[in-house]
């Protein structure tokens, strides 16, 4: 009777006789289960189902779902002298910056941080061209997907890319350490401090502050009073100054402290650098 059966039909039930009898995954969300019962058997470690978890996941997400939103892009104009230009790539602390043309929406090119730092240090600050040092942009949609993006990131040996709407008009931003944190997880950089101190002492009056640190923490270590009736933490209380969730690069005054954003993850701050108006040296801090 089998042999009655057409082809295509005997073939599917066939492969699916053969996927039962051999155990195999159906589709993603059983191989994840999988994977998910071979840690907790101790056949595989938690950092590396994270990272499988992570790439299965950049198959299914789209570029809109990572980038950073137009409104909190870091954007150099075409038109600005460098001694505009340079306090903005000195605070910001990223490595590459859309510059615009006539509008937010007229990306003339990219700046990387090294070729602007290196033109002032030669001493040619004067006859300064942005456009003598500007790299092409590279333009992706919103729609694209994850791990087709970063397969061109690679090929391509691109870091970044501006994300255009189906309009044409500039959404934001996406770089490759973006794609690779999907995977990854967060990045630690330069700033990570030890999670037993939240306060670091950087320089005279200049500190690294965990945005987690409680307010009445930060209030005894400062010898200050800022409100901590409605937050617990001085990075819920920056986020409000802000009204919204702030990028990194971007800075708030409050009772007389500047707080500047090293770092920050999708729904929270994480790190924060602090300028009091007075120096606080504490007995931990002397070797500072």
């Amino acid at each position: 009777m089998a042999d009655d059966m057409p082809k295509e039909v005997r073939r599917s039930w066939l492969s699916r006789l053969r996927d039962q009898l051999t155990g195999e995954p159906q589709d993603r969300a059983e191989l994840l289960e999988e994977m998910r019962d071979a840690e907790k058997r101790g056949l595989l470690d938690p950092d590396s189902l994270q990272m499988i978890e992570g790439v299965i996941s950049v198959a299914e997400l789209r570029v809109r779902d990572i980038m950073v939103a137009r409104s909190q892009m870091t954007v150099l104009n075409r038109a600005d002298p460098v001694k505009k230009i340079l306090p903005v790539v000195l605070e910001s602390g990223h490595s590459r910056f859309p510059v615009t043309g006539e509008d937010r929406d007229t990306i003339a090119g990219i700046l990387l941080a090294k070729d602007l730092l290196r033109l002032s240090a030669e001493g040619q600050r004067d006859d300064f061209d942005i456009r003598e040092v500007m790299r092409p942009a590279v333009f992706v949609p919103e729609s694209k997907r994850l791990n087709v993006l970063l397969k061109e990131f690679r090929t391509n040996r691109h870091h970044m890319a501006i994300v255009v709407d189906e309009y044409g008009g500039v959404a934001g931003l996406v770089t490759i350490e973006d794609v690779i944190e999907q995977i990854v997880g967060d990045i630690a950089d330069e700033y990570d401090i030890e999670d037993d101190k939240p306060i670091r002492r950087d320089a005279e009056a200049q500190y690294t502050v965990h945005a987690l640190t409680r307010i009445e923490d930060f209030n005894e270590y400062f010898d200050v009073q800022l409100p901590d009736q409605e937050f617990d933490t001085i990075g819920g209380l920056v986020a409000h100054e802000f009204g919204r969730l702030p990028r990194r690069g971007d800075a708030v005054a409050i009772a007389g402290f500047d707080f500047r954003v090293l770092r920050a993850e999708r729904r929270r701050i994480d790190l924060l650098k602090v300028i009091s108006p007075k120096d606080v040296l504490t007995a931990d801090d002397a070797d500072v």
